[in-house]
């Protein structure tokens, strides 16, 4: 069975389309997730409605903010001069996103949207404690993506709800990301695990802020809270890191599959956590002096 395409020339019109058709119809940025579950009969929309056109992308910064639009993809988040440094786990994630192509139309909206619990960029927004911006046709409103994201596949968008941008403060100079994937190989590959990690410098050898992310090890990607406590407490003392891999691993729920076993999922939970505050213990500016 086939679908209405429709091509509206502002949000607005895209909401309003949503609204009137509900459940029969879904929006479409890039693509390469939903034209696949239409192919595979996983989803049959009546109507698809494309976001292309009406200024969702782009990223914008100020000197406290920074916004990084739905419909910006991920090439354009792994080129940006903006992420790096502090930033670059934004980076890391998305240049694992697919494959060359696929970056150049896949969007950053619709790997938030579609809640896979292994989605790539998730964990590194997570741990800059980012917001999302929903537009419905009665209002507008933000919320933690934390809180936007409830289970495999299901957020809290409305069917008639335009997601339109991802934004979160800018990190202090004092402080590092970094985002590590294992996969069966090295590119093009769904993640058996992906972690990342925040860091943000303190008193002595401590941390103002810690915040870890670890994906594909729960129904949803979720923060390690209590790896990050211990961090917060003890700092890099030389075993903190790795007992904070260790509780991120113990708080995972990961399923067994053709990729993994749940079992070594666990164990590459705790590697890539203590590897991931490694990195960033090691970027942290004045880290080598």
């Amino acid at each position: 069975m086939g679908f209405a395409f429709h091509q509206p020339g502002s949000v607005a019109s895209a909401i309003a389309l949503a609204h009137r058709y509900g459940e029969a119809a879904r929006f479409i940025a890039g693509g390469t997730d939903l034209i696949i579950q239409i192919n595979r009969k996983r989803l049959a929309p009546q109507h698809v409605i494309s976001l292309g056109g009406l200024g969702l992308d782009g990223i914008r910064e100020t000197a406290d903010e920074i916004t990084i639009g739905a419909t910006t993809t991920h090439n354009d988040v792994v080129f940006h001069p903006g992420f790096q440094h502090p930033l670059v786990a934004l980076a890391e994630a998305s240049a694992v996103v697919g494959g060359r192509q696929i970056r150049h139309v896949a969007t950053v909206g619709g790997n938030i949207v579609n809640a896979s619990p292994a989605a790539d960029l998730v964990p590194a927004l997570l741990v800059l404690d980012a917001m999302v911006d929903l537009q419905g046709p009665a209002q507008a409103r933000s919320l933690s993506l934390d809180r936007f994201l409830l289970d495999r596949g299901r957020t809290e968008r409305q069917v008639d709800e335009v997601l339109t941008a991802v934004r979160f403060a800018r990190p202090p100079a004092q402080s590092a990301t970094a985002f590590l994937k294992a996969g069966r190989r090295k590119a093009m590959e769904i993640s058996v695990i992906c972690v990342a990690a925040h860091l943000v410098g303190g008193p002595a050898k401590g941390f103002s802020k810690v915040r870890i992310a670890v994906g594909a090890a729960a129904p949803r990607t979720f923060r390690a809270t209590a790896a990050e406590a211990l961090v917060g407490e003890r700092g890099g003392d030389g075993t903190s890191f790795a007992e904070a891999g260790r509780l991120a691993a113990e708080a995972a729920v990961p399923i067994g599959d053709v990729r993994a076993s749940a079992r070594y999922r666990k164990l590459l939970v705790a590697a890539l956590v203590e590897r991931a505050l490694t990195a960033c213990h090691d970027r942290m500016p004045g880290a080598g002096a």
